[in-house]
């Protein structure tokens, strides 16, 4: 077991405090990167923990009771999310998304919800706040967060097969519960719900057509994803992904689909609907279509490191200025140096046989950050 854990240290990704320009940059809501790319989304991990221990994600072998997850003083306080969400909504952001871990394992996760909810979003604009979750507690808290404010939920489900399902979560959890919370979501009004599935070859690549039949003419998203090289404990092999342009063949021997427009910017999902009418579906090709041309997506850590990217081996210790007695003015200034600076685009080198700047370190993981 001690030549699998992987030490504290390289899980934790010391981040490096930000510098704060002399002189202020007064958020436009206009900012960008060095290509071009606005910042319009924000991802929030709220808690480093989860239930499950899916293989792609937190196996055990990493994983395991022994495994010291963050101390609770670690983790960004509600106001100190919401401080920080309100400067992001000043730079453009307008989609907020919590995560995880599992999110909905952080306890009063229906307060923080609240707080965000009273935020206007940028030039007035509704701000969207949305969750995503393995949908194991989300039959006992769809009402409640709807009620605090949540709109939609999206729900991680790689199978409906429950001997697979249990194998792939690695901690024996029915199948059938995930269902009743997404059926709990729905009644609940945290419409559209989508459902992401990762596909892994061997795996649950035969469950690709049974999940599409189940939520065909549902009113719920399907979205197939690529099984990602996220992090550095999930073995993964590119042998093992299933290609998006598989995963439509598949789909396409059963039922005529036709290509949609995206919806908006940056959208991670290529959309297809059935022409029976029955829906849509979305397929996420990080691997083989990479989509880091339009990526206006920042993440942000449990314990308050910005990543500029998925894969990224780096994060900025936001908690660093909050904590340290900085302004409002001064945190809205380094975001703002920060963004103006990412170049990120490991897919895309990934996708060309570069290597991607510092490609050579360890990726933070997926459960620190979210998806």
């Amino acid at each position: 077991m001690g030549e699998t854990v992987i030490p504290l240290a390289d899980l934790r990704y010391a981040g490096s405090v930000p510098p704060i320009p002399p002189q202020p940059i007064v958020p436009s809501g206009l900012l960008s990167d060095r290509l071009g790319r606005p910042l319009r989304d924000l991802r929030i991990s709220v808690t480093d923990r989860c239930n499950f221990r899916c293989s792609y994600c937190m196996p055990k072998s990493v994983f395991d009771r022994s495994y010291s997850f963050l101390p609770h003083a670690s983790l960004l306080t509600f106001e100190e999310i919401t401080r920080l969400a309100r400067l992001f909504i000043a730079h453009g952001v307008g989609k907020i998304r919590l995560t995880g871990g599992e999110p909905l394992l952080r306890k009063g996760i229906e307060d923080l919800v609240a707080m965000l909810a009273e935020l206007p979003g940028p030039d007035g604009r509704p701000l969207e706040i949305t969750l995503t979750t393995n949908g194991s507690l989300l039959a006992r808290k769809a009402a409640a967060l709807k009620a605090a404010g949540l709109q939609r939920v999206t729900v991680s489900l790689d199978a409906l097969d429950d001997r697979v399902f249990r194998s792939m979560n690695d901690m024996d959890f029915p199948v059938a519960d995930v269902i009743a919370g997404i059926d709990a979501a729905r009644a609940a009004g945290l419409a559209p719900i989508k459902v992401n599935m990762v596909v892994q070859r061997g795996v649950n690549d035969h469950e690709i057509v049974p999940m599409a039949q189940h939520f065909r003419g549902t009113g719920i998203v399907l979205r197939f994803i690529e099984y990602m090289d996220v992090g550095a404990t999930n073995g993964w092999r590119m042998d093992q992904v299933v290609p998006s342009a598989q995963v439509l063949q598949r789909l396409q021997n059963r039922w005529p689909l036709e290509s949609l427009e995206p919806v908006a910017p940056g959208e991670t999902a290529e959309r297809w609907r059935y022409m029976d009418e029955a829906g849509e579906i979305g397929l996420i090709s990080s691997v083989t279509k990479a989509f880091c041309r339009d990526c206006n997506r920042a993440r942000l850590s449990t314990e308050g490191k910005l990543f500029m990217c998925l894969f990224a081996s780096r994060g900025h210790d936001l908690r660093a200025l909050l904590r340290g007695g900085h302004s409002d003015a001064e945190i809205a200034s380094a975001l703002a140096l920060l963004w103006g600076a990412r170049d990120d685009r490991y897919s895309e080198l990934r996708g060309a046989h570069q290597a991607p700047p510092g490609s050579g370190e360890r990726r933070v993981e997926m459960h620190y950050i979210g998806g």
